[in-house]
């Protein structure tokens, strides 16, 4: 066991290596200097966006600084404290050095993960929509499960989230819903969580029990930033104003605050009630109206370098995972052959495996296309 103890400290030792080189330490030391000496600006707060952006982005540096430097320092403890134990026959302490090799191997791992989001918006915070697609009110009630796993995994993380528009359906669950998970790499964490979701279980809306599949699609883009330069004409849009409502029609404002925003020559609609001022609604539909024209700028230059490649617009396929609950439980990524079991805990928030295997699997693809 101590041969393979050895072995495994030296692999783990070089892939963090390769992390800490991947993040430069260094660097990241001083830019984390740098924001603490901003954030400590008597007139930070004056302008509130551009300092909850600057908090945000050193909060996040913060955490990745000490992951990486705490990892390192149990590493090089627990190679030590092996060592030790060995020395001195201590079958206990030596049991406690392998269950904490393990316990490494698994953060390592993780943190490796972070390392491969290196794509040009992979930085960005991200905007999700899920909408209701095939399968009534069976796919709007699974359009509300997916949302409230999203909102379970970013509380778990505890990543703040900014709700900007839902859409209920008549009988139960949703039939669209748009937030913002406000943290950086949110965009290159979740973005391999787009495409399709099909769920199978008995229909709890059909009085005969009968087996139900449904589909709901999940959108993740990137939040535009000033660099992007996406900017509108306002004689390009049409807004319209309308009163928020909740679930089964009740007012929740008696205002006319909510704004929705139709951009003439795409014909993309977006949405939010969720402010209590219409300029606030206004403001954040904008956002997410440039967060959608940005996507559709993307698609259109990954359209013209596949026609250069002579591909046919390569594609990962849009139907990615099955939630099944009936007559097993099972949810599988149907591109990474990631699979569990225990269903509840996979809606209550627990994707973190499914995540980090797309996030693995996408490298690859790219990794193939790149080669070809």
């Amino acid at each position: 066991m101590a041969a393979d103890f050895s072995v495994v400290l030296d692999e783990l030792d070089t892939t963090l290596k390769s992390i800490e080189a991947v993040l430069d330490v260094d660097r990241l030391r001083r830019e984390v200097g740098e924001l603490e000496q901003q954030a400590a600006a008597p007139d930070l707060w004056n302008d509130v966006e551009a300092a909850q952006a600057l908090t945000s982005r050193l909060s996040y540096l913060q955490g990745d600084l000490r992951r990486v430097e705490e990892l390192r320092s149990r590493l090089d403890d627990v190679g030590l404290l092996h060592e030790m134990a060995a020395e001195e026959g201590d079958e206990a302490t030596t049991a406690e050095t392998e269950h904490e090799l393990e316990s490494l191997r698994k953060a390592i791992d993780e943190l490796e993960v972070r390392t491969l989001l290196s794509g040009e918006y992979d930085s960005r915070e991200a905007l999700v929509t899920i909408r209701s697609e095939a399968g009534g009110v069976d796919a709007a009630d699974f359009a509300e499960m997916l949302m409230r796993m999203y909102l379970r995994w970013a509380e778990r993380h505890k990543y703040p989230v900014e709700l900007y528009d839902v859409s209920y359906a008549e009988e139960a669950g949703i039939k669209s819903a748009t937030f913002a998970v406000k943290v950086p790499y949110a965009y290159g964490t979740l973005s391999v969580e787009q495409g399709t979701h099909r769920l199978v279980r008995i229909s709890p809306f059909d009085n005969q029990g009968r087996r139900q599949t449904s589909f709901a699609g999940v959108e993740v883009l990137p939040v535009v930033e000033q660099t992007d330069h996406v900017d509108i004409p306002e004689n390009e849009m049409r807004i319209d104003v309308f009163r928020s409502s909740g679930p089964g029609g009740q007012s929740v404002n008696t205002t006319d605050s909510a704004v929705r925003i139709t951009h003439l020559p795409t014909g993309i609609v977006v949405s939010c009630q969720n402010e209590k001022s219409q300029i606030q609604n206004r403001a954040a539909a904008l956002r997410v109206l440039q967060a959608r024209l940005l996507a559709v700028r993307q698609a259109e230059q990954r359209a013209e370098m596949d026609a250069l490649k002579g591909e046919g617009g390569s594609s990962w396929g849009n139907q990615m995972r099955s939630y099944v609950l009936h007559p097993y439980q099972m949810v599988k990524d149907l591109r990474t052959e990631q699979e569990t079991g225990n269903t509840a805990a996979v809606l209550d928030g627990e994707i973190d495996g499914f995540i980090e295997a797309g996030i693995r699997w996408r490298r690859q693809q790219e990794a193939v296309s790149a080669a070809s």
